[in-house]
């Protein structure tokens, strides 16, 4: 066991080391050093170099070899594009048509659609119409993040016969841990592992000790429901067929990681009130473009509270103080408000909330508000009557903070619940957004408990 745990960034190779082999020529110990490495420090060297010393890269390595490099790249989808434009277009077609299936339709998606034919032309026929195959998938489902590098058998075979398909498929396949049984006209009838399939007798039939009941997900299947499934079943890999229940291929763990951290990416930025995430390399115009949208939306709604605020102008002026506790009730509310979405969301996203429990989280929700608003009422209260000895005043400020916390918590479960009943996207629920609708009946709950009672505040 190591003594102490490696750091995710640190450096398992030695690239100055690297980089002097290739720049004096050294070809054969290049490829010796640096095919030895891990996929991951592959890519981490290759992503971290100048095009200039990838130009050498592309010499030393065939296209075979840099697929296995590309694949293990961190990198967004629309990020792949600077990479494949240092290649020459009959390598980087090759080196595409190299890699598994699902991992080339990534790349393939952002490039236009003029150059996904010309590469398509290029590669061999039977790549090119795996891929092509998969090019048809909408964006997000089942179908675009699968691939068709799996094993499958027959069902009317031996364990014999069906180790000999193993072992020709096994190079090609993505993973070989589950074994999929079709029958004739390719129906996806039952799944064996690797492990019962090495300890059955050899002139055992594969129907006899197959798993009958099979888990699958249909091809237009959305990839979070997917995740859902994998992670629900601790699968490795999850068989896609059709509508029809002809097997079209299988969704790997690696690529449901991938997926997880996309949704939970996507599903972020929205709480933050931005369109899409964006990264550090990320240009300031497209930053702008894609975080502008709810800027100004908030901006209108940041309006409306201020036209409220103008109604209440005669109380204001009558007890200026009230205006001295506007930003502290509001930002309490707006604060509670986005905890219960966070909650709401959480469970949305992870099907924890099925239709049988939303009324228990609601009610749960209303009651940590009548609790967490009683306890920064009374907070609140002991606050402005030791600050400003008026305990009238007091009462009010803390009365408002109670009401207003209990209505921030429980519409912040509400809204992202109605939104997913009208299919929407719950996390479109942001943050800013709930606790700018906070702020707006925070202030309506204060100042208009303030203009019931300011004859007595006076």
């Amino acid at each position: 066991m190591m003594d102490e745990k490696m750091e995710k960034d640190e450096v398992q190779y030695d690239e100055e080391h690297l980089r002097d082999l290739l720049q004096t020529g050294e070809t054969d110990a290049f490829r010796e050093e640096y095919l030895a490495l891990h996929p991951y420090d592959q890519a981490q060297f290759y992503e971290k170099v100048g095009p200039d010393i990838r130009q050498i890269i592309y010499q030393y390595l065939s296209p075979k070899e840099m697929s296995t490099v590309f694949e293990a790249l961190e990198l967004d989808d629309e990020n792949y594009l600077p990479f494949i434009d240092e290649m020459e277009s009959t390598y980087a077609a090759q080196m595409i048509s190299e890699m598994y299936t699902d991992d080339a339709v990534d790349v393939l998606n952002e490039l236009g659609q003029d150059r996904v034919s010309h590469f398509l032309k290029i590669m061999d026929q039977k790549s090119a119409e795996d891929i092509r195959d998969l090019l048809y998938y909408e964006k997000h489902t089942a179908g675009s993040i699968m691939t068709t590098e799996y094993v499958s058998i027959p069902a009317n075979s031996t364990v014999r016969s069906a180790m000999n398909i193993l072992r020709n498929a096994a190079p090609d396949a993505e993973t070989i841990y589950y074994i999929f049984v079709v029958d004739d006209a390719n129906h996806l009838v039952g799944v064996i592992s690797l492990r019962d399939l090495i300890i059955a007798a050899e002139d055992t039939l594969i129907h006899d000790i197959m798993n009958e009941r099979v888990v699958s997900v249909n091809v237009t299947d959305d990839q979070e429901d997917v995740a859902q499934v994998m992670k629900d079943y601790n699968f490795l890999a999850v068989p896609v067929i059709n509508s029809q229940g002809e097997m079209l291929g299988i969704i790997t763990v690696d690529d449901i990681i991938d997926v997880i951290d996309e949704e939970a990416s996507e599903d972020y930025s929205k709480l933050a009130g931005v369109s899409d995430m964006d990264t550090f390399d990320t240009n300031p115009f497209q930053a702008a473009k894609k975080r502008l949208p709810w800027l100004v939306i908030l901006l209108l709604l940041g309006m409306l509270t201020a036209n409220l605020i103008d109604l209440f102008t005669v109380t204001l002026e009558k007890v200026a103080l009230l205006a001295a506790f506007i930003p502290l009730i509001g930002g309490t509310s707006g604060n509670s408000g986005t905890q219960a979405l966070a909650v709401a969301v959480r469970g949305i996203a992870t099907g924890d909330v099925e239709e049988e429990s939303k009324m228990k989280l609601l009610v749960r929700e209303g009651l940590t508000g009548v609790i967490m608003g009683i306890v920064c009422g009374i907070v609140a209260f002991l606050i402005v009557y030791l600050w400003q000895s008026e305990a009238l005043l007091g009462l009010l400020v803390a009365t408002a903070i109670a009401c207003s916390i209990f209505v921030a918590t429980v519409a912040g479960s509400i809204i992202p619940l109605l939104m997913h009943r009208l299919k929407i996207d719950p996390a479109v629920a942001s943050g800013p957004f709930i606790t700018t609708l906070n702020d707006i009946t925070s202030i309506l709950i204060y100042l208009g408990i303030a203009t019931v009672f300011i004859d007595r505040l006076m």
